[in-house]
């Protein structure tokens, strides 16, 4: 541990495979890990004692696996970002940790410098998804071409263009935060687009952020 920056805990029922997590972020100056943890329980006993700003989660663990464990996280200590970390990208446990709360989904072949940046990118609120992860969640949420948006998914893309986190975008519209995460993807799959940036250009460009952003 480095004494400073981002404050995380590493959360996998595996030995080695979280020592090797936390040897590729251990050198690394903006984050701190201030715990690991082989359950899930064991992992909402450490939040509630040190609050860390991220968890980094397995999926399948003993006691109580990933998806349970991001749910009482997101639950009980909102401050903490919970992103999963773990080899299985199979559909739907892909939506159960999207929907229990998880800021992100990665897998565990990511390279050191797409950790890092993840682990910046969701503790400043953004959603990250692995490309494989993004591809899956599209394909299986596509709506047709043009299909129209919802005033709520308006709604998000508005403050979105307006450069708000997904916190930020949850407070300001008064829903969960889990939820801004499912507008975004399901108007990400409407629009035919990975990201927040073009997701802004295309409704642009389409007419469906009439208003002219500063």
């Amino acid at each position: 541990m480095n004494g400073s920056g981002l404050r995380v805990v590493v959360v996998d029922d595996h030995t080695v495979m979280r020592a090797g997590v936390i040897a590729l972020l251990a050198d690394e100056d903006t984050i701190e890990i201030v715990g690991e943890a082989a359950n899930g329980r064991a992992a909402l006993e450490l939040v509630e004692r040190l609050d860390p700003d991220l968890a980094l989660v397995d999926l399948r663990m003993p006691v109580l696996d990933g998806v349970t464990t991001t749910a009482e996280v997101v639950a009980r200590f909102p401050r903490t970002r919970v992103l999963i970390l773990t080899t299985y990208d199979t559909d739907a446990e892909i939506e159960r940790a999207v929907e229990a709360g998880a800021i992100g989904y990665l897998l565990k072949d990511t390279t050191r410098e797409q950790l890092v940046d993840a682990v910046h990118a969701a503790a400043r609120g953004e959603t990250v998804l692995a490309p494989r992860v993004a591809a899956k969640l599209v394909a299986r949420m596509r709506r047709p071409a043009q299909e129209p948006l919802t005033d709520r998914e308006t709604d998000v893309l508005d403050a979105v263009a307006d450069g708000l986190t997904n916190a930020e975008i949850g407070r300001r519209l008064v829903i969960a935060e889990a939820t801004v995460k499912t507008h975004l993807l399901r108007l990400f799959a409407k629009l035919d687009v990975n990201d927040r940036t073009r997701a802004v250009v295309v409704a642009l460009e389409r007419g469906l952020l009439p208003r002219p952003r500063p």
